[in-house]
């Protein structure tokens, strides 16, 4: 059997890719899993097609996850790690599609590897990490369609998009902006291709059966859209939007900096300019939205390929030293940010080199979704305190009497505490726990038949004190750092008659709105 040889340039972007795997491997279990993904575990235990805040992907990947490998931190966190590997090999493929060499391509990959954004995102079980590898595949395939001018690629872009729609919503953002990208360019011709028709028809034939889920759960999308904006995209504004683009990215900013300017005003980046404007109309479309700053995130990613290609091209002969210069610029902004995008520091050093670096213009990265600054970045809190929730509910539960003990039930007011309490309880002999969060809504009992409640939320409110005849604080999260510290947990006795009453309401009442 013959050699295989590999290109120099395939070695590079296997290293690369090596190191990006290499860096989330050795983190990823630093921390504990965060929020969101305690949800998606508990949807994948529930496989449908479609959920109140998400599309059904997810819970695929899940339970994917979990029947090879397991539910342990590094288990859950094995495919985003493998997504981000494989997009940098996607970036140095469509660098050699443009024309570049070892050159662009170790800037693009690097710029990838560095970005804090993807670090982040690449660490967390959410879709988020899928969905920016789709958008990044999307690019890739429309750029390929353009540089060939074969209009077929529109059957397996409109697949792809379909399972990007799967996976995330806001594909619709970027196809929306790419539309308008083509539209401005002499590329708008491939729009009229019958296979453009072929390729919508093939994807809305994968999404239908979401879409159908949608309509006959009177669109949930619309409702927590809703509350999205209500809640969180209502602090959204201009100008710390802007700023989280810079911010996002900074360690690579010379990089997908010049692939905008090479896109939108270099002679050679005419063939490609559609994509600068995507990129101008992506920013206008999320900004009108009121969209997060890191729904942006999927498109830097060939920004970067088009950034490292340019650099390549136009740093030659007596500019050639701005190549390495470039480099060392990437990496030296990227080892001081990097605690705030890997897990890699404990706690309490990770407090500390927060407050150092506040003055330094690294607020932002403090800055959780109600516009106030804290002591860790939000994912990170959000990573903590959940172990020990669920070790609390259980002292309580497991120190009542057998007979209380087989008559209890627990409730827990959002979904984090939920699939914490469900996660753990396993290991704790927890029973399933209730909670009207999210989908956990599905889940609950229509009724129930108990006579203790174990209920954990920052107040019961008035009607589980009018409702039972003992409500006492029994237990409290104590860890400084978790966004829940504080969090009570309440033992609930001799429910009022009412009670059973009033639960059955407030589940119908509640399920009501998602059912026609």
């Amino acid at each position: 059997m013959k050699n295989i040889k590999v290109s120099p340039e395939w070695q590079l972007i296997w290293l690369l890719a090596a190191v990006k795997l290499a860096l989330h491997f050795l983190t990823n279990t630093n921390y504990g899993l965060q929020r969101d993904a305690f949800l998606y575990l508990a949807l994948s235990d529930h496989l449908d097609w479609g959920f109140l805040s998400v599309p059904p992907l997810i819970a695929v990947i899940g339970k994917v996850t979990t029947s090879l490998f397991g539910d342990s931190v590094f288990a859950v966190r094995f495919f985003p790690a493998i997504v981000g590997s494989v997009s940098v090999m996607l970036i140095g493929q469509l660098v050699r599609n443009l024309g570049g060499k070892k050159w662009a391509i170790g800037l693009a990959c690097t710029a990838f590897i560095l970005s804090p954004a993807f670090l982040r995102s690449n660490t967390l079980f959410q879709p988020v990490s899928f969905n920016q590898f789709f958008w990044l595949l999307t690019v890739f395939l429309v750029m390929k369609m353009v540089q060939t001018q074969t209009p077929k690629y529109w059957l397996v872009i409109g697949l792809t998009c379909a399972l990007a729609f799967l996976n995330k919503y806001s594909i619709a953002f970027l196809v929306a902006a790419l539309l308008i990208g083509l539209l401005l360019t002499p590329h708008r011709t491939l729009l009229r291709s019958k296979y453009l028709l072929f390729g919508v028809l093939a994807g809305f034939a994968l999404i239908a059966p979401n879409l159908y889920w949608q309509h006959q759960h009177n669109w949930p999308v619309v409702t927590h859209m809703g509350e999205l904006q209500r809640t969180q995209l209502v602090h959204v504004n201009i100008g710390d939007f802007m700023l989280m683009q810079l911010l996002m990215n900074l360690p690579g900013l010379p990089v997908w900096g010049l692939g905008v300017l090479f896109l939108l005003f270099f002679k050679d980046g005419q063939k490609y300019r559609f994509l600068g404007f995507t990129f101008l109309a992506m920013i206008l479309i999320l900004l009108m939205l009121s969209g997060k700053p890191y729904y942006t995130l999927g498109i830097y990613s060939a920004l970067f390929a088009v950034g490292g290609f340019a650099a390549e091209q136009y740093f030659i002969g007596r500019r050639r030293f701005m190549q390495p210069v470039i480099l060392i610029f990437m990496l030296s902004i990227a080892l001081p940010i990097m605690p705030f995008s890997l897990p890699v520091l404990s706690h309490e050093k990770m407090a500390t080199y927060g407050r150092m670096m506040k003055p330094y213009g690294f607020g932002g990265a403090l800055r959780w979704e109600d516009g106030r600054l804290y002591a860790l970045p939000q994912d990170y809190a959000d990573m903590t305190g959940w172990e020990e929730l669920a070790q609390k509910v259980s002292v309580v539960y497991n120190n009542l009497e057998p007979a209380e003990r087989a008559k209890t039930a627990i409730y827990a007011e959002n979904y984090g505490q939920a699939g914490a309490i469900r996660y753990f309880g396993r290991k704790y002999g927890l029973p399933e726990p209730v909670s009207f969060s999210g989908s956990f809504l599905f889940w609950a009992p229509d009724s129930v038949d108990m006579k203790t409640l174990i209920y954990v939320n920052d107040d019961p409110g008035p009607d589980i004190y009018a409702l039972f005849g003992s409500v006492e604080i029994v237990a409290r999260i104590e860890d400084p750092f978790a966004r829940e510290s504080g969090l009570p947990v309440f033992l609930c006795r001799n429910p009022d008659p009412d009670f059973f009453t009033f639960y059955r309401e407030k589940v119908s009442g509640r399920r009501s709105r998602f059912l026609r």
